[in-house]
Formats: C-alpha cells, sequence, structure tokens
C-alpha cells in the first residue's frame, strides 16, 4: 500500500470519530497545539532554513521565498491564529432550521463536518497549520501535502501539532502529511474518491487549474488573484495613494495583492504622478498602456498577456479608464473573481461598481489586503474561493461543514 492510499485509510476511519468530539476536547487540542508551535519555535525555524537554503540555491524567486519563509513573527501569527480558531464557536451541530410538517414529522437541519478535507498547496508552510486547525475545529480530518520548497517546514510543523493534538484527545489518524511530494503522489491524492469528500488546491494558477482539470474527487477553486484598484474621478488622492500602496507593496507575493491599477481619466494626470513616486522608490517596476505613458514615458508598455497576469510580484500593470462602466468592463473581463475595490466619494459610482463586479470581495475605499480569514474574523482561512459552490470568499470554519436533515417521527408512514 502506497502512502497515500494508507494515510487517506487512516484519516478515513478517524473522520468518524472526528465529528462527534466534543467541542471541549478540540479546543483544548487547538490550545495544546499553539503552546507546542510556541515551545519548539527553535525547531521550526531550524528546519525552514534548511528549504531556504535549498530554495535560494534553486534561485527561485524573491517572492516565493518571501512566501516560503517563517521567522518569530510568523511563527507568533500562527500561534494566535490557533488561539482565534479556539474561541470560535463550534459550527457542528448547529440548528439550522427545524419545522414540523402537517403529518407530525419533526425536521431539524444541522450542521456536520464534511468528512476528509485534502489540501494541495505550494510553498506556505502555515497553511499546514492554519489548514489543519480550521479542519480539527469543524470536525474534519485532513490531509495536507505541501510542495518540495517546505517539505522540512511542513513535516517539522506537522510533527508538532499531531502530537500535541493526539495527546489532547483527538483521534490518532485525524492530521496527515503526505511526505511524497512527488507529482504521481499528488495525482494518486486527486484520485481517492472513496476517501476524500473534497479536496481544496492552494497556489498558484498552474497548481489550481490541474487540480480542477484532473481531480476525482470534489474540488473548490481558491487563490488565484489578479486583482485591481480602480481610482474614480472624485477619490481623494491620498487616500488612494495610501490604499493603492499598501495593497500592492505591503506582501506582493499574495493572492489579495492587486496586480492592476485603474485610474479615471479625470484624476490620472493629477493622482499618477503621486502613485508613481512612491511605487518606484519601492521598487515597484510599472507598466502602463499608452495613455499611461504620455504622464509618465520613463515606464514599460503593457502587453494585453499583463492585464491578466497575476504576478505575485512588485510589478503594476496601469490602465487609464474613461469611467466607472470601462473599469468594472476590464475587471470582469480580466479579473479572477477574487478581490476589487474602489476609491471613490461617489455613492452611484460605488453602487455600480458594487452591483455589476463580479468578485468573492468586492471594496469601497479600502485595501483588498483584508481579503483574509482572520481578517473577516474567521480566525484563519482553508483558502480563498473564488468560485459559487459551495463557498465563497476566506473560507472558514462553516465553510468546511455540510448539513443533514434529522427526522423524528412518532410511527408515520407515506401512504
Amino acid at each position: 500500500m502506497n502512502e497515500v492510499l494508507e494515510k487517506a485509510k487512516a484519516a478515513k476511519l478517524a473522520s468518524r470519530k472526528l465529528a462527534v468530539v466534543p467541542s471541549k476536547i478540540k479546543n483544548n487540542a487547538l490550545e495544546m497545539m499553539a503552546e507546542a508551535l510556541d515551545k519548539n519555535a527553535k525547531d521550526i525555524i531550524d528546519s525552514n532554513s534548511v528549504d531556504l537554503e535549498a530554495a535560494q540555491k534553486k534561485e527561485l524567486s524573491r517572492s516565493l521565498i518571501d512566501r516560503l519563509s517563517l521567522d518569530g513573527k510568523r511563527i507568533k501569527w500562527m500561534v494566535e491564529s490557533l488561539y482565534d480558531v479556539k474561541n470560535l464557536a463550534d459550527p457542528v451541530g448547529e440548528v439550522l432550521g427545524q419545522w414540523r410538517r402537517p403529518n407530525g414529522l419533526k425536521i431539524s437541519k444541522v450542521r456536520v463536518p464534511l468528512g476528509v478535507i485534502g489540501i494541495i498547496y505550494e510553498a506556505r508552510p502555515n497553511v499546514t497549520v492554519d489548514s489543519a486547525a480550521l479542519c480539527l475545529k469543524s470536525g474534519n480530518a485532513v490531509i495536507l501535502r505541501g510542495g518540495s520548497d517546505a517539505i522540512n517546514s511542513n513535516i517539522m510543523l506537522t510533527k508538532i501539532i499531531r502530537e500535541a493534538a493526539y495527546k489532547a484527545g483527538i483521534p490518532d489518524g485525524s492530521i496527515q502529511l503526505i511526505e511524497d511530494t512527488s507529482r504521481i503522489a499528488a495525482e494518486d491524492l486527486m484520485g481517492l474518491r472513496e476517501y476524500l469528500d473534497v479536496l481544496i488546491p492552494r497556489g498558484g494558477k498552474g497548481l489550481i487549474q490541474t487540480v480542477v482539470q484532473k481531480a476525482k474527487v470534489p474540488t473548490i477553486e481558491t487563490g488565484e488573484g489578479n486583482c485591481h484598484a480602480y481610482v474614480e474621478r472624485t477619490a481623494d488622492i491620498k487616500m488612494a495613494s495610501d490604499i493603492v500602496f499598501n495593497a500592492k507593496v505591503s506582501r506582493p507575493s499574495v493572492c489579495n495583492a492587486i496586480e492592476t491599477l485603474l485610474v479615471d481619466e479625470a484624476i490620472a494626470s493629477k493622482f499618477l504622478p503621486v502613485i508613481f513616486k512612491r511605487l518606484k522608490e519601492a521598487g515597484v517596476e510599472l507598466r502602463g498602456d499608452s495613455k499611461v505613458l504620455a504622464i509618465d514615458n520613463t515606464i514599460k508598455k503593457a502587453t494585453e498577456e499583463d492585464w491578466g497576469t497575476e504576478f505575485l510580484a512588485l510589478i503594476l500593470a496601469v490602465k487609464i479608464v474613461s469611467g466607472v462602466e470601462e473599469a468594472v468592463e476590464h475587471i470582469n473581463k480580466y479579473g479572477t473573481r477574487h478581490s476589487e475595490t474602489i476609491i471613490t466619494k461617489d455613492k452611484k459610482a460605488v453602487k455600480y461598481f458594487e452591483d455589476y463586479v463580479d468578485a468573492a470581495a468586492v471594496y469601497h475605499n479600502a485595501s483588498t489586503r483584508f481579503t483574509d480569514g482572520g481578517e473577516f474574523g474567521f480566525g484563519a482561512e482553508i483558502g480563498i474561493s473564488t468560485q459559487k459552490l459551495h463557498a465563497r470568499g476566506p473560507m472558514g470554519l462553516k465553510e468546511l461543514t455540510s448539513y443533514k436533515y434529522l427526522i423524528e417521527g412518532n410511527g408515520q408512514i407515506r401512504t
């Protein structure tokens, strides 16, 4: 029996027990997991340094190395996210609806775990902890399959949290890590419809599309973020500058960073010199259309490919548009239905933007960088769904559950 099948079988068995584990035990496990991460921070950083050294030898991009990196601050974030999840209400067992039929049958709609959740992800070790925490609290067993670039980090993190969880009373087998990072192992996981209830890919476009197209297991499409900021003609220049700078520069390697800036032609000559100065000082490479180049001829000419690219780096495409209608048309043509923002004082422009932009998260006068499970109050996230079934946007505890109907009778038969 290969590793993938063996661990999938173990997870399936564990999921049946985990589904009925009381909240108190799950919360205690999350607390012990947090304490274990904090206590073993040095071991985590040491394991991560092995991955970072290998990444540098392979000359991976700066954005990929940023995603891969763990330090004291990021470990602290993981610890805090575990406490945040612990403090959230347990969704399992929530009664979503209850009614009585004319024949006397009492029907209850009750929230239940999905069962076994598979996560395929790339070079972000924090996904290991966030996914395990959310799956555990929502009563699901989890099978983690990270990328080869983070394998040492993932092995160490899984070892630490798994031991703590099992010690707290979580069923053995509930948290599994596939250590084989080969493509064959990933494809094996994609085919285990008998054991997995859902498969969630987290990573770049290539990974997501591969999983969506090849998996026999139901999948949730997540992550790819070709996000936009639109500066409308009535926007406050300083506010717009701050929002655009934050959305691009604060962490360019993540899916909620903007990749394209759209600027109303009525404000372009005032706004672009201001934001370009800040962006250039931060090392951002700018690519603009012909109207943008007429304002600043020192930047590169944008190509058609640029409008549809998730750069995940300090690169920003810039386009001047005639108004909110053209901005929305551009977003719906090139966007990935992730996160979009409009900066404006015009209420009508806001209404049009919110009504017609097709995205999971639509912002007004705020940075797209808030599209995040923690920032939305979910404690952490299993991913950001860019599809519409069964979940959309940051996926927290409730998005990792389904429901079943409980029907109570007193001898009714159907005639």
